[in-house]
Formats: structure tokens, sequence, C-alpha cells
């Protein structure tokens, strides 16, 4: 048995879709995650491979997610903003191997 407790789901969206992506996300019991603006390099190659219109202005959304319901978040994320959707998504998953500030309480600062 693997002994990574968390995984970090990424997404990268159409600008403006990042709020779709949290909610779907949630919705499978995700908590927050961290949202970047970002432009795409495609090409119009890749538009005809994929046969989509490639918007250059993205979103990336960046949450940690217990391992256990990863593939959830990755299959709700795929319903609601995946590549036919508005949103045309892509989203994928990272081992997370060590974390710092998840799950714990922060300690008290004595006077």
């Amino acid at each position: 048995m693997s002994d990574i407790k968390y995984e970090m789901v990424c997404c990268i969206v159409n600008a403006g879709f990042s709020d779709l992506v949290m909610d779907a996300a949630r919705s499978e019991g995700a908590g927050g995650g961290t949202v970047l603006h970002a432009r795409g390099t495609a090409n119009k190659e890749a538009e005809a491979i994929f046969q989509i219109t490639i918007q250059p202005d993205k979103d990336i959304v960046m949450m940690i997610v217990p391992a256990k319901i990863k593939d959830n978040v990755l299959h709700a994320i795929y319903q609601r903003a995946g590549l036919d959707t508005n949103g045309q998504g892509i989203a994928f998953s990272l081992p997370v191997s060590k974390t710092a500030g998840i799950g714990r309480k922060p300690k008290e600062k004595k006077d």
C-alpha cells in the first residue's frame, strides 16, 4: 500500500472557469485551491487534432486533496469543466510525498 496521503490535483481551463472547477472539486470533498492566471501556447495543429478552438488565456487551479478522494475529484472536474465543455479543461494529479500545515491546527503562541 502506498504511503502517499495527499495528491495535488491540477486543472488548466479557459480563463473564467476556475470557480466551476472548484465547485466540482468541493462537491467531492476538496477544500480550497489556488488559482494562477496563465497564457497557453497551443498552436493551430493542436486545435485541428482536438477539433476545438483554443483560447490562449487560462486559469490553472491547484489543490491538495486526500489521495482517497482524488479519483472522484478528477471525475467531477472532467464532467463539469472537461474538454467537451466551455471550460475546455484538462486535469491531472501528482503524488505529494510531504506536506506541512495540512490537517493540523496551528500551535498557539506562548506569551
